[in-house]
């Protein structure tokens, strides 16, 4: 029996992304990408003419694209999941995540996609630090080059990583991995990818880092910076805390494949604290497989 051949998808999120998705779709290298590679154009309820420019560059596209719009928007984070769900039920093996606004290289993507498909890492993360000046070089406003890498820093600090770049927006995954994380308790905001790194990180999943161009041009950013670097940090701080024992946080409550579970007595909005404190005083308990031993 010939072996059947691992399905790709390329998840393009995009809000009022009129004036670029075009260009995106065509700059698609379609010639080097993998065989059984579909594209998913997921317009988060954009109020711009989004959809109908995806619709009819679809029209035109050598590999099988569908458009999608939300009814309403969902966020940067809400829409990543809505992505990550499809590529589960529809048996993908890997998915790699493009922006509609031409700010990563679409030229990349059969680089993105090769360690997943090979088997050599779970997470890759195209990164714009890996050599710092050619993201200034490339227009990455100098604010921005700053804090990048000093927020990057601070997260790898306190979660224990090694990244050059948490903030990059050019990522693919593979889809057994996304399925070991709780992604759908995350938030639905921009901090979403360093939450999902963070789980990533978490049940041990092998991280690849790959060279990528920066380029700044006319797109729009919806992103408030002082907002953001307060989430980001915040979502660092909670999983360091639950890893602690001194707060819990269920997106968080991760191990790596084999890790013997740890009890959560006395920790609030435990679900296993919640459950023995409906047992009785003085009553006798078998509780099975939550211990350590």
């Amino acid at each position: 029996m010939t072996p059947s051949v691992p399905k790709s998808l390329i998840m393009i999120v995009a809000y009022n992304a009129q004036a670029h998705l075009e260009s995106v779709l065509r700059r698609i290298p379609y010639d080097r990408l993998p065989p059984n590679c579909e594209i998913l154009i997921s317009d988060d309820a954009s109020p711009d003419s989004t959809y109908e420019v995806g619709q009819r560059a679809a029209l035109t596209c050598p590999i099988p694209t569908r458009v999608l719009k939300n009814t309403k928007n969902l966020g940067y984070g809400g829409n990543q999941k809505l992505g990550y769900q499809i590529a589960i039920q529809g048996g993908y093996q890997a998915v790699v995540m493009l922006h509609g606004d031409g700010q990563y290289a679409p030229e990349l993507l059969p680089e993105m996609l090769a360690p997943i498909l090979e088997e050599n890492a779970d997470v890759v993360l195209g990164s714009r630090m890996l050599r710092k000046m050619d993201a200034l070089a490339g227009g990455m406003p100098l604010y921005k080059w700053i804090g990048n890498q000093v927020l990057t820093r601070i997260e790898n600090r306190i979660v224990g990583a090694n990244l050059s770049e948490f903030h990059t927006g050019y990522r693919a995954y593979r889809v057994n991995a996304l399925q070991r994380i709780p992604f759908h308790y995350n938030t639905n905001n921009f901090h979403f990818d360093t939450e999902i790194l963070i789980q990533m990180l978490r049940v041990g999943a092998f991280f690849r880092e790959i060279p990528i161009p920066t380029h700044y041009g006319d797109e729009v950013c919806h992103v408030n910076g002082w907002r953001y670097f307060y989430d980001c940090i915040r979502s660092c701080l909670h999983d360091w805390l639950t890893k602690k024992g001194v707060f819990y946080c269920r997106r968080f409550h991760l191990a790596p494949p084999g890790a013997r579970y740890e009890l959560k007595l006395g920790l609030n909005h435990s679900y296993h604290q919640a459950a023995m404190s409906l047992v009785p005083e003085g009553s006798k308990l078998l509780d099975i497989g939550s211990g350590n031993d």
